[in-house]
């Protein structure tokens, strides 16, 4: 299919941010849910403090509580990560953060409890996961993140797989940059195609945050040449280090993957 066309549709519907906006971006690498491992379970403050000693940005996930907070927590259940079962949505702030994560002392914490954490030494990425159900519930999501971050300083970003989410914060915080997370899952025929291009004209994002095994990828070459930077996930191998350096502008990483 001919780029020119899609390039100046992009322009219009999806407008590359200022240069200024996102060179922060690339200037990182990031700690994927932390700088995890043994004795730190990932999204737990001991991965974060191992991420900031080691002068890597992190990037984190969060889910909301039944109570309206921005929990730092990948799944949307408790069974994988802790001894308990349930979903997350169903617990109050208050009992999630007296919940143990497995393989570690830590216990679940607030995305208040991270950026005091942080406190602007590294850069954060955070991942909004997007919740089954209505609009009404993005908006809440949104919220209960945004009221976190007002008068934070450190330099942030937010992104999502869900493109509702980072309209949201196009629409309601235009100063928090904002990215969208994009896996082709092997998809490179047409329908794919015009499913990634109608999430990017909804969502308006600042960047890509990409899934690795998809570069190269003529999508995110021609969105890094618009002006996009493009982060990608998860560097889990020097062989996935080595098509982060040459397809994207800075890895999210674990293991051995990190540098």
């Amino acid at each position: 299919m001919p780029s020119l066309p899609f390039a100046a549709i992009d322009n219009w519907l999806s407008p590359p941010p200022a240069p200024t906006r996102v060179s922060w971006l690339g200037q990182w690498d990031y700690a994927h849910r932390g700088l995890h491992g043994a004795g730190l379970p990932e999204n737990s403050p001991a991965a974060f403090a191992a991420a900031i000693a080691r002068g890597m940005g992190i990037e984190c996930d969060i889910q909301r509580s039944r109570d309206g907070h921005a929990m730092v927590f990948h799944d949307a259940t408790l069974d994988r990560l802790t001894a308990e079962q349930g979903r997350v949505a169903d617990r109050s702030a208050e009992e999630l953060g007296r919940i143990t994560l497995t393989g570690g002392a830590d216990t679940i914490p607030t995305l208040r409890q991270l950026l005091d954490q942080v406190a602007g030494r590294v850069p954060l990425l955070i991942e909004i996961k997007s919740p089954k159900g209505s609009h009404g519930r993005i908006s809440a999501l949104c919220l209960s993140v945004r009221r976190v971050l007002e008068g934070y300083q450190g330099s942030h970003a937010i992104m999502s797989f869900d493109p509702r989410i980072v309209r949201w914060f196009a629409r309601h915080s235009p100063l928090t940059v904002r990215g969208l997370v994009v896996t082709e899952e092997d998809d490179r025929a047409l329908p794919g195609m015009v499913r990634r291009r109608l999430a990017l004209w909804s969502a308006r994002p600042d960047f890509l945050a990409y899934d690795i095994r998809d570069l190269p990828s003529r999508f995110a070459a021609g969105q890094r040449r618009r002006g996009l930077p493009v982060l990608t996930w998860t560097v889990r191998t020097a062989e996935y280090r080595e098509r982060a350096a040459a397809h994207a502008d800075a890895p999210i990483a674990e293991g051995v993957g990190v540098a």
